[in-house]
Formats: C-alpha cells, structure tokens, sequence
C-alpha cells in the first residue's frame, strides 16, 4: 500500500511568514494526587496562514486543550507554541488582538445584550469613544447575518443559534486574522449548521482569516476544512486533505472516517448539486 502524501509534523519548505501557528515537541500533562495523566507527548503541528484547519480524535486526546493552548489560556507542561511568531502568553493586549475564539456554548455573557457582548474586548482596551465601539459592534452583527434589532436583546433571548453568531461576533471585533473553533455547529440543527457553515466559509474567504477548528459533525468537517489534523496516540499523527487523510493506515481513522456516517459525509461531499425545483406557471 503507498502511503497518501501528507504532512507527519513540521511542514517543510516554509518560511515563517507562512505559518500562523506553530507548535513543537508540546507535551500536556496532567497531575492528581498519585496519577499522571499524559495527553500531549512531543506533539507537532503547522497552521498555515489562511488555511481552515481541522482538529479530529477521540475523547480525551486533547482536541479543546490544544485550542486553549493556542490562544494562551492553559499552558503546556512542555514544548512551544508560536502564534505569528509570539508565544501566547507574552502577547500584549494589542497583540492579543490577533487571536478570536468562538466557544463551543457560545459564553455570552449573561447580564450583556447583545450589542454588548459583542463590544466587551474593545471596550476593556479603554482607547477608543463609546460611540464608535458601538459601531463597531454593530457592523460585526450585521457580518454575521443578525439585524440591528437584535442588538438589545438579552442571551436568554436568543436562539441556538442567535447565540453562535454573536459569539461569533464578538471574535471577530478585534479583527483578529486567527480565528478558533470549538465545535461551532454543535447543538444546531442541519439547516442551522449549514446556514453556519455557509457564513463560516464566506467569512473566511472575504476576511483573509486562518481558521482552526474542532468539530466532531463529519459534515461541517468535510464541508469547510482544508486541511485535517489527527489526534491519536497523543500526538497528531496525520495531516492533510480529507482524501489524504482518510488513505492513512490507522484504526482510528479507519472507524471515524470509514464507518457509516463518515461514508455518507464523504459521498455528500462530493455529490454533483442538486437540480433546481421546477417552477410553477
């Protein structure tokens, strides 16, 4: 059997100004008393700038974790991450400005309308007058498909899905070129998620963005990914195009990618679109 073409750590033949992240020999450990728990072991993994990454694996191989690694929340017991050449931890507040996170229940808070919620990050920086934080806001809301009406309502307001595109929102109001995913389209339904999907893709290409993403939906995997990442045996064990990746002899990928679900995802995804409904005189 010949192996798929794929990328097995670093990628080679770049330069650093091709890379929006990148992270060598990371180890995460966590200790209890008595226990060690290992999940991370010299783990190795490029993002390329302007690609939409996807992270895939099992429970407890540290999917999350590494997202929150990234953006500087949770530090490895070992090992480097670079964020445009930084690590996380010492970015300044305008440098934090180059990382957004959407998580996974959205995290809006509570006590904040939308317009709010949205406006936080900006208004914490304490540099810019009110009102033109409240433009600013307002005009990611409207990026992200809500109407200006929205702006006054509460959290507990919203829909599933209202929820994720403010949230979405609010990750994008610093204009930050990285974007982080934590398992964006969860709890909507399909028609939710690929409305979600379809604002994902056209947000990624008009902004320039680089997207990392967790997700467990095969769909809005094969959907908006452009390259897969693996995680397995605590560390990332494959990375490239969903084609190549799904060609990569290992039992994880075998039974998340070629059982049932993961068959039909692939066969929608490359299913010739569908005629349009005829029209009625």
């Amino acid at each position: 059997m010949t192996e798929p073409i794929v990328t097995h750590g670093p990628a080679g033949g770049e330069g650093d100004g091709a890379n929006a992240v990148e992270i060598r020999k990371l180890w995460t450990v966590f200790k209890s008393p008595g226990r060690e728990q290992v999940v991370h072991r010299d783990l190795d993994l490029t993002i390329r700038r302007g690609e939409v990454l996807s992270l895939v694996g099992g429970s407890g191989t540290g999917k999350t974790v590494l997202l929150r690694q990234i953006l500087g929340l949770e530090k490895p017991t070992r090992g480097e991450v670079s964020v445009f050449g930084e690590a996380p931890a010492a970015l300044s507040a305008a440098g934090a400005a180059k990382v957004g996170m959407l998580f996974q229940r959205g995290a809006l808070f509570s006590a904040f309308n939308v317009l709010d919620n949205i406006a936080f990050a900006l208004r914490e920086l304490k540099v810019l007058p009110d009102a033109l934080i409240r433009d600013a806001a307002m005009v990611r809301l409207q990026m992200v498909g809500l109407k200006p009406e929205h702006a006054w309502k509460m959290p507990s307001a919203l829909s599933g899905g209202m929820i994720k595109r403010v949230a979405l929102a609010r990750a994008l109001i610093m204009d930050a070129p990285l974007l982080l995913l934590d398992e964006p389209t969860a709890g909507l339904d399909p028609e939710g998620a690929d409305e979600f999907c379809d604002l994902l893709r056209g947000l990624h290409r008009e902004l320039g963005l680089t997207v990392v993403m967790v997700t467990h939906d095969l769909d809005t995997l094969f959907d908006l990914s452009t390259r897969i990442a693996v995680l397995a045996d605590q560390k990332v064990i494959v990375t490239g195009t969903a084609e190549e990746v799904i060609a990569y002899p290992h039992p994880f990928i075998q039974q998340y990618f070629q059982g049932g679900r993961g068959q039909r995802a692939a066969q929608a995804l490359h299913a010739p679109p569908a005629a349009p409904a005829p029209t009625g005189r």
